[in-house]
Formats: structure tokens, sequence, C-alpha cells
């Protein structure tokens, strides 16, 4: 089974084509560049170099987030037209999920997360039992001092990783047994989400195309300020 893979939730876009258990290609361009500009670029490279052209791709994976808003919508929309347009199944998978996924092993918590700025941090939990990735608390967005204090409370080793953990780096180095993962680590990569996704496929068990729609966790800051003007969302209107 072969799957071509998105992420687009940061500054970072990663696109790769996966078969079962190998990656035929993997392309990662970190340079904050548009998404809109150069996502197709690297969807047609690595559709090619992989040897393989859009019709050889048995589904569609995609970042479903949390991360940054445009690059999702942009993300989402692109790799959804591509499922609808050759008919193929599509399935999303969280960028946390994604990055957690990619320390081999670590006895302890897992910890990625993303800015959701002000001081606060996208994260979720996680810890591996017998090689299995298991989450242990929900997606979040969470003040940082908050965090540091719950990972405290744990009192077990706490590894950190994401692009946005330089960010926060002095504040995080409060947390008395953590530690920071490699830079190789820090980037989302599109084959973990594929890898992942995987099983899903497997069993048949895919997102609607109608229905999915990206995990922001929070709403925007735009729609914060509608709100705090209007007294409700748009959607209430």
């Amino acid at each position: 089974m072969k799957l071509l893979c998105v992420d687009s939730s940061s500054e970072t876009a990663s696109v790769a084509v996966i078969e079962d258990n190998k990656i035929l290609t993997e392309l990662t361009y970190n340079d904050k560049k548009q998404h809109s500009v150069i996502l197709m670029t690297l969807i047609d490279s690595a559709i090619k170099n992989s040897g393989n052209t859009i019709s050889d791709i048995d589904g569609f994976v995609v970042s479903k987030g949390p991360g940054s808003f445009t690059g999702l919508r942009i993300g989402m929309s692109t790799v959804k037209a591509l499922a609808h347009g050759s008919n193929k199944p599509y399935a999303s998978i969280s960028t946390l999920d994604a990055l957690a996924y990619s320390i081999p092993e670590f006895n302890g918590i897992i910890c990625p997360l993303f800015d959701a700025l002000r001081n606060n941090v996208y994260t979720a939990l996680y810890k591996k039992t017998n090689g299995e990735l298991l989450p242990i608390c929900d997606y979040d967005a969470i003040e940082i001092s908050e965090l540091i204090n719950k990972l405290n409370s744990l009192g077990e080793p706490v590894l950190f990783l994401g692009d946005d953990c330089f960010k926060f780096k002095d504040m995080l180095s409060e947390v008395k047994l953590g530690t920071f993962a490699s830079p190789f680590n820090n980037l989302v990569r599109a084959s973990s989400l594929g890898f992942i996704a995987m099983d899903k496929f497997k069993n048949n068990d895919f997102n609607n195309l109608d229905e999915d729609a990206p995990l922001y966790i929070r709403v925007s800051q735009a729609e914060r300020e509608y709100i705090n003007k209007h007294g409700k969302t748009v959607y209430e209107e």
C-alpha cells in the first residue's frame, strides 16, 4: 500500500511517499516559505522521485493539527482535493502524535509541543509501553508554567520535542527531570504521519472528506476578538 503524506502544520513543509513499512521518498523544506507556494511542487517532486504517478497512490494522509491555522487549512484542503479527485481514501493524524512517534524509545514521558502564543503551548503527553505509544492525556492548549508544574508533580523523566522548544527552553529547564530531543526529532516528518495511518488504512478506517476538519484546540485570534466584541461566535449568527 502506497500513501502520500503531507505535513504543513508549522513553518516546515514535509511530504513523503511510503509503501508499507518503507519510505520511498521524503522531502522536508524548512525555510519559512509559504505553503501555498511550495506545497504542490513538493508533492509533485515526491511522487516523481518515488518512481510513481498520482494514480499509483492508494491513499492520502495529512496532519490535522494542532499548529499554524493557515498551514493546516492549506495542507488539509490540498490533500482533500487530491483524495477527492482520485477517489482514494483519506486520513488525518494529529501533529503531536506524529512528533511523539519519532522517538524510538524513552523511559519516561514524551512531551511534544508547539507555540500557541502568549506563553501557551499545544501539547499532549505520551509514554511508550512494550514499544506501543500511548497517550496519557488529551490534546491541550496550556500555559507554559502550568505545564511545568504538572510535569514536576508527575515526578518522571520528561523528553521535550518540537521545533518551538527553543523558544521556551529556559522555562522548560525548570522541569526537574526534563531533557530535550535532538534537532533531528524536532520537525514533524510526513512519513511519521503515514506510518501511524497505515493501520487505519489496512482496517478501512478512513476519515470523511466532508466532515473532517483541522484540530485547532483553541479558536483563532480573529475569532477570539469577534467573541469579545459580539459575545458569540460567527457560527452562532
